[in-house]
């Protein structure tokens, strides 16, 4: 009687040069924003199988959010203009990572600010935080100190947050790239210099939409962050791009809301996803997305994920066999 072949490995470090690591069992994230603290899908969803979460954006003082509404939907998508509601660093403190301690799943901290010392004060205070498994740095921010310009937009601003959240803290740092980006591999190569243990992409694109029967824009902060499907071909071709420059691993972000999706982004060089506005609409992906991956592995004779990864570059290409049509029918289910 044959022995049953041993399950792909689906597990992923994204800070391998850390020395606290961050070893996710499999690739399958939740994305901030779009998954609350954790404790909102726990009734719905195993939240213990996911490789990890990233909490809500985390700002230095309490932030009530935008005027309503901040919401609206888009063909393939939707716009989004909350403005980072949040109880503040020190609320957060107080009531989330006491809850998170006690979960086997890895918690990541998203946090914004418009200052450097703000990142890096929050960081600092996140380092020893019970149940605090990394930090990912969103730098989609307006600079104060430089009239408002995004931090995500220039190598050097970018460099600079990096390096002080690096230095305030000893958890494994992520940061968040900004699709607003004109040269979205230099700001890449900027933040891995300046010590980000892995790279995540792509943030929302900016976009609005107006009701033609009020003449108005349809959210009251007028523009907001476009995220779903629509995005997802910009996101594959920035994380494409970020991978064939960068050494540090990349966690793909935009759109996902199937399998092929997902393939698609660690064919491009991703060694993790998140997933985000798929999960207003079906709940239950992240688990499937969970199964059906370690799924399509064994199928494709792949004993783990990592096989995966940046297939689709140029010094990968030639592997590709014959075996690609029964890769195909696996990924469209």
């Amino acid at each position: 009687m044959s022995e049953a072949l041993a399950a792909p490995d689906t597990t992923v470090d994204l800070a391998p040069r850390n020395p606290r690591e961050l070893v996710l069992r499999n690739p399958v994230m939740a994305a901030s924003g779009c998954f609350g603290y954790g404790q909102e899908y726990a009734q719905i969803i195993d939240v213990q199988r996911l490789g990890a979460f990233v909490s809500k954006g985390i700002t230095p003082k309490p932030r009530a959010g935008n005027a309503m509404p901040r919401i609206a939907e888009t063909p393939a998508g939707m716009l989004n203009a909350i403005g980072l509601q949040n109880p503040g660093i020190r609320g957060f403190l107080k009531k989330y990572p006491p809850i998170w301690q006690h979960w086997q799943v890895p918690a990541i901290v998203n946090i914004s600010a418009e200052a450097v010392d703000d990142y890096a004060m929050m960081a600092r205070l996140l380092d020893e935080a019970p149940g605090v498994a990394g930090i990912e740095v969103n730098i989609s921010c307006p600079n104060i100190a430089a009239g408002g310009y995004c931090f995500g937009w220039d190598p050097e601003m970018s460099a600079d947050v990096t390096r002080a959240v690096r230095a305030a803290t000893t958890l494994p740092v992520i940061v968040k790239l900004s699709p607003g980006a004109l040269d979205i591999i230099g700001v890449a190569q900027a933040v891995e210099e300046a010590g980000a243990d892995a790279i995540s992409l792509i943030n929302t694109l900016v976009g609005m939409t107006i009701d033609t029967r009020t003449r108005r824009p349809v959210l009251a902060n007028v523009t907001g962050g476009l995220s779903g499907p629509a995005i997802r071909p910009v996101a594959v071709r920035m994380v494409y791009q970020v991978a064939a420059a960068v050494k540090v691993p990349i966690i793909g972000i935009g759109g996902i809301a199937s399998l092929n999706d997902a393939l698609e982004f660690f064919l491009a060089g991703a060694s993790a996803i998140q997933v985000g506005t798929a999960l207003f609409v079906q709940p239950g992906i992240l688990m499937r997305l969970i199964d059906e991956i370690e799924a399509y592995l064994a199928a494709n004779g792949l004993n783990q994920l990592g096989e995966l990864v940046g297939r689709a570059h140029p010094a990968h290409r030639a592997d590709v066999t014959a075996d690609s049509d029964v890769a195909l029918a696996v990924a469209e289910g």
